[in-house]
């Protein structure tokens, strides 16, 4: 800041009063708005602490009423190839389950290799139990990943209104992962059981 000597003429004593006090009122605009912005951020991570990274979490941040699809696929190109996908979904009021088996002798398997495939509606219940399944997984932005040449699985659940910022999920634990494996192959085989 500019100090006034005492041989500095009056209008520049009061040129640099001037400048000091620009100078002041800018450093205080300044740690005013920083003071607003990290009040901002700061309330919006204490209420929820994954807000600013743009993840929600499936039972708190997102409702069972919220989904509207969720897909798992698994492929693998080992000899021979693997490819199972499960899809769940609403349609007109109606929650669906689909599922396909993709087997061959060649890698990446197309629809033309899928060996079993059905459609079941699903009960009240068996959609609240895909839901439990789910809970405390996340849910964030789709990006680029080092796994992105793995077998997966890969999952992607869609939400009312949103079909491009969130879209990745994440199962909560390896435990939460098994039941929803075992509840797709009951939910598979009930569906290849009617089929009979």
């Amino acid at each position: 800041m500019n100090q006034s000597q005492p041989n500095d003429s009056p209008a520049l004593q009061k040129k640099n009063r001037t400048m000091n006090i620009l100078a002041f009122g800018a450093a205080a605009a300044l740690l005013a708005a920083a003071g607003l912005f990290l009040t901002g951020v700061i309330g919006e991570c204490s209420a929820n602490p994954l807000a600013k990274f743009g993840v929600k979490t499936v039972g708190s941040g997102i409702a069972l009423a919220d989904i509207t699809e969720f897909y798992y696929t698994y492929s693998s190109s080992t000899n021979p190839p693997e490819y199972q996908r499960y899809r769940f979904y609403t349609a007109e009021g109606r929650h669906m389950f689909y599922h396909e088996k993709r087997e061959g002798d060649h890698w990446p398997l197309r629809e033309t290799d899928i060996t079993v495939s059905g459609t079941l509606e699903l009960s009240e219940q068996e959609w609240a139990r895909f839901f439990d399944c789910l809970k405390g997984g996340e849910v964030r932005k789709r990006r680029e990943s080092a796994d992105s040449g793995s077998a997966g699985p890969w999952l992607f659940l869609y939400l009312k209104g949103d079909r491009s910022k969130y879209q990745e999920y994440s199962f909560p634990s390896l435990k939460a992962r098994t039941d929803f494996e075992e509840l797709c192959v009951r939910l598979k085989d009930t569906r290849t059981k009617k089929d009979e």
